[in-house]
């Protein structure tokens, strides 16, 4: 039996512990938010203090391959996150297809793309309960972590990290700690402190301001279009929740100034029911303000440099090791594969702090890189594209393939479910335009003019509706 540390305990730090302690690992999470999980699941939307988590009540969802995932690695978490009130989603029910869409006749496997999802304090209320009963896992919160401690190198000449020194002075000896800080991690901090080469990092803020609010009614709103759609100077998230609730985001450039009217909720109310696909949402009780959320950080890290470790014994998951533009709704999912690729790596090589680092890092990049990477493209994209309508300046030329992609699959079933595949974290780009019906259709759009899309709001109208 391995001792191991886990810095943070969020939706991933515990999907994480709870995986390696039933690998019959000793497992000590450490989270610096006092606050202890409620007794009811509904409590943890209305009383949950997670000041740590900077997003803990924007808006989250939970994909097809989160589903999976936990299924597999973790199960039993589908059944408790329905029971504390999360739901069933399908974006291939029938109610929910492009009425341009001929074909709509169910297809061998269309289940596996169902998924269950909720706010974010439902989630992690469920899966911090499932840590709590997890065998070999001892969870402590309001404990934080000040600095890695170092022991005898496992690699000559690269510092082997041996366990932590809490702010209280407490050392925790383990023999391998993981960062699951999330978006925040001081980890690069410690670990340059602590003597080694400074892990390459690369950051950037994605000029994304988000504008939110919560919805209750009995009755979830009927979905009519995607659940993000660019709409001009802005683009319009829609997700289910748990327990009779839905939110509605939009978000936009935080370097544009007029956009900010979008905090007061008459204003905010007034775009959205211009939004035609969308409008509907709002035919519920608002439960919260118009929620901001700005200043969000891309960040991606890698622990090997040079085909060399920085350092041993230690791992970052999830947010820790890289994060993007959240309007995806692909965090949590992500993370989990990541989790899933830690276990993995770790019942191979946790006796051999070499090989872990080199194999967690390899896979990392192989199985996860790619997620990363699509959002950052998508992301530079949609801001470039917000800022050109912005100063009146010509759009950038869209990626072709995408373009395409998008297009098609308001006619084709085929490039539908691969796309929805996409956006469900299942497949990725790169892999659906390969397959032959889905390169086919490509193909025949091949020189098609891409028409734009009417629902579009075009800078002069949004200049209207921010004036009222």
């Amino acid at each position: 039996m391995s001792k191991i540390v886990i810095c943070g305990g969020g939706v991933i730090g515990l999907s994480a512990a709870t995986m390696l302690g039933r690998d019959s690992h000793d497992i000590t999470v450490l989270e610096a938010d006092p606050a202890g999980q409620p007794v009811a699941s509904a409590e943890g939307w209305d009383t949950w203090e997670r000041p740590g988590v900077a997003q803990f009540r924007q808006p989250h969802n939970l994909s097809s391959r989160f589903r999976m995932i936990s299924d597999l690695e973790l199960p039993g978490l589908t059944d408790d996150l329905l029971r504390a009130g999360c739901v069933w989603v399908d974006y291939l029910d029938s109610r929910s297809l492009p009425p341009t869409l001929t074909d709509k006749t169910p297809r061998p496997g269309d289940e596996a793309m169902r998924f269950v999802t909720g706010r974010r304090p439902i989630v992690e209320w469920a899966v911090a309960a499932m840590a709590q009963a997890a065998p070999n896992v001892t969870i402590r919160r309001g404990t934080k972590v000040r600095e890695i401690i170092i022991g005898a190198s496992a690699v000559p000449g690269v510092p082997h990290v041996t366990g932590v020194r809490t702010t209280s002075g407490e050392e925790i000896r383990a023999d391998l700690v993981i960062d699951a800080m999330g978006r925040r991690s001081a980890a690069c901090d410690w670990i340059r402190c602590a003597g080694a080469r400074s892990p390459f990092e690369e950051a950037e803020d994605s000029n994304f301001a988000y504008f939110t609010r919560y919805f209750s009614g009995q009755q979830r709103p009927r979905r009519m279009g995607r659940a993000l759609t660019p709409m001009g100077l802005f683009s319009i998230l829609t997700l289910d929740g748990d327990n009779d609730t839905w939110s509605v985001t939009l978000f936009t450039s935080s370097k544009n100034k007029a956009m900010r009217g979008l905090r007061d909720t008459a204003t905010f109310h007034r775009v959205v029911s211009a939004c035609p696909r969308q409008a509907h949402w709002l035919d519920g009780e608002p439960i919260t303000p118009v929620l901001l959320m700005a200043g969000v950080i891309d960040r991606y890290r890698r622990f090997v440099v040079d085909g060399r470790p920085v350092i041993t014994g230690f791992a970052a998951v999830g947010d820790a090791w890289a994060c993007t533009n959240p309007s995806a709704g692909r965090g949590l999912s992500v993370g989990l594969l990541h989790a899933q690729v830690l276990r993995n790596v770790a019942r191979r090589h946790l006796d051999d702090p070499e090989a872990f680092s080199r194999e967690y890092d390899a896979e990392t990049e192989i199985q996860v890189g790619p997620f990363y990477r699509n959002q950052i493209a998508a992301d530079r994209a949609r801001i470039a594209e917000m800022n050109a309508l912005e100063h009146g300046t010509p759009l950038p030329a869209p990626n072709p393939v995408m373009a395409k992609l998008l297009a098609a699959s308001s006619q084709d079933a085929d490039v539908l479910r691969g796309m929805i595949e996409i956006a469900m974290c299942v497949a990725l780009p790169q892999e659906v335009i390969t397959r032959p019906r889905v390169a086919a259709k490509l193909a025949e759009m091949d020189g098609y003019q891409i028409p734009p899309d009417p629902g579009i709001i075009d800078r002069h109208r949004m200049a209207a509706l921010l004036d009222g």
